[in-house]
């Protein structure tokens, strides 16, 4: 069994995760702060509905697999297959009725990113990836994902989702980037690299990123042909500091300015 054997029970996953989360899109929904080290880190109703929801209906097709999800923490995480949940990608953009939000749903398979899903219910947009291939479903039809070529830094769109969210070490190796590039632009949380799968960004760097905030994206980026690592150039399977490029001569070159 391949890990794309999976892809309709992600469909599956992301009908239920819409279904839970929608009714309180835009709505006077409460919201609490988990109060991380971040700051203001929200957490709302739907998040927590549409994992449960997720949860469920994992437990009930594939009891044998793993779980873990940014609100309910893991469960069998030495399992073969082991799927990493973040049901409201955006939290911020979601609890001001911005639409740049999505549901994260990845899958890896003995520690590797086998398959992943972006989901934005609301426009009703899904980006897939299995690290072979990558595709877009929503109002503009079906199609398949693939990075545009960028040659240099001063050609390139970047993406962070803020600055602020970096320490200060952290925030100014990002600033040597950012003064080199074309187009510097904050926010947009996941669709930032969806958008650099589908050939509009040519690179995203974040610090503190969790599995859950990236394993469901790396299929989906590497799938259209692009690469992405931690800063020292390994997996980000484990989240913390990511950078993702549609090009390896811009990602190279974005690391060097990094490291220093």
């Amino acid at each position: 069994m391949t890990a794309i054997d999976f892809a309709a029970f992600v469909d599956e996953l992301a009908a239920v995760s819409g279904e839970a989360i929608l009714p309180f899109f835009r709505t006077s929904l409460g919201v609490e702060d988990k109060g991380s080290a971040a700051g203001f880190d929200p957490v709302t109703a739907a998040d927590r509905a549409a994992e449960t929801a997720m949860r469920t209906l994992i437990k009930r097709s594939f009891p044998e697999h793993g779980i873990a999800g940014e609100e309910y923490g893991n469960e069998n995480a030495d399992a073969e297959y082991v799927w990493v949940l973040d049901p409201i990608d955006g939290t911020k953009s979601f609890i001001t009725g911005m639409p740049a939000w999505g549901s994260l749903i990845g899958l890896t398979r003995n520690g590797a990113a086998a398959f992943g899903m972006m989901h934005q219910p609301f426009i009703g947009e899904r980006f897939t990836g299995d690290g072979g291939a990558a595709r877009y479903r929503g109002p503009a039809g079906e199609r398949g994902l693939h990075v545009r070529p960028c040659a240099t830094l001063a050609d390139a769109m970047l993406f962070t989702t803020s600055p602020r969210l970096m320490n200060e070490p952290d925030r100014a190796a990002f600033g040597r980037v950012e003064a080199a590039v074309k187009l510097s632009r904050y926010g947009g949380d996941c669709y930032a690299y969806c958008m650099l799968a589908a050939g509009h960004v040519d690179l995203v760097i974040e610090t503190g990123l969790k599995p859950h905030d990236i394993v469901a994206l790396i299929p989906i980026i590497e799938g259209a042909g692009g690469i992405v690592t931690n800063w020292e150039g390994g997996s980000a399977v484990k989240g913390g500091r990511v950078i993702a490029a549609g090009d390896k001569r811009v990602h190279e070159t974005a690391m060097k300015l990094l490291a220093g």
